[in-house]
């Protein structure tokens, strides 16, 4: 077990976490809900909440992104095929750091070294015991503003506020 596990101990519950899917991550979406609230955590559901093969995952990521940015402290998962829609829709939302996440050590980098508030995975791309492990990772990883990376945390916040 890597250096996350002492994060893992000590910090995963208890996270206000909002979720979005479109069709292709929705059986995921709906088992990630259910094993987060077991493990203490607040979810918030921002759909989809019924199964349609024709829906589009914009709508959904731009309000679980809009949530993470209006409930500081709180972190946001979007579950597409493969994740690439769905992290650049949330990262259309000023304030969000949505970062692309496909092995543990995305996970972990994510949040330790780009602050992420939202990770994006891939449904199609990996198993069920992979993308909780990920999720555990993702969330029990801490950033550290202190950290030579807030200088670049920084300069994206600079950029995104001349929009």
């Amino acid at each position: 077990m890597g250096k996350w596990f002492v994060y893992w101990a000590v910090k995963l519950e208890g996270m206000k976490v909002h979720i979005a899917t479109d069709h292709a991550g929705f059986e995921l979406k709906n088992n990630l809900v259910e094993y987060l609230t077991v493990r203490g955590h607040e979810v918030v559901d921002h759909g989809y909440h019924e199964y349609d093969k024709f829906d589009a995952y914009p709508p959904v990521c731009f309000a679980c992104a809009q949530a993470v940015v209006d409930d500081p402290g709180s972190l946001g998962i979007v579950i597409g095929g493969s994740g690439n829609g769905e992290q650049i829709a949330a990262n259309k939302v000023n304030g969000v750091r949505a970062a692309l996440v496909w092995n543990e050590s995305t996970a972990e980098l994510a949040r330790e070294h780009n602050n992420a508030n939202v990770m994006a995975i891939g449904a199609r791309q990996h198993t069920e015991e992979e993308v909780r492990r990920f999720v555990d990772i993702f969330l029990a990883t801490g950033y550290d503003v202190e950290s030579r990376h807030q200088s670049r945390i920084q300069m994206l916040s600079d950029y995104e506020a001349q929009r």
